[in-house]
């Protein structure tokens, strides 16, 4: 939520704003989309177990909630889970096994 020009701010424990994820599935929550975009991604029961996304941006996230092995096409597999940090570059393709629920809070640019 912008609450001053250039100024924003949410909750890791948001319940509004969330919307469809046409991409990967799931909902996001946008909190930033101006040459950074940042926001928050969940996946429940009824999102699949299975994403595959090739990154448009580098992507840097801190798990909230579940786990994920992402595997990285010609490079390595990551195992992440709550509190974990990681960052994959830009056009990366990606496939996430995803336990849910899975939360996290990301940033693309």
């Amino acid at each position: 939520m912008e609450i001053a020009p250039g100024v924003f701010v949410s909750s890791v424990t948001t319940t509004d704003g969330w919307e469809a994820d046409p991409d990967v599935g799931g909902e996001m929550h946008e909190l930033h989309h101006e040459g950074v975009w940042a926001g928050l991604s969940r996946f429940g029961d009824a999102n699949e177990d299975v994403v595959k996304w090739t990154l448009e941006e580098r992507e840097t996230a801190l798990v909230l909630e579940g786990a994920a092995t992402i595997e990285i096409e010609g490079g390595p597999t990551l195992e992440v889970k709550e509190g974990d940090l990681f960052s994959i570059p830009k056009g990366a393709a990606t496939t996430w096994h995803l336990t849910k629920p899975f939360r996290e809070f990301w940033v693309l640019g």
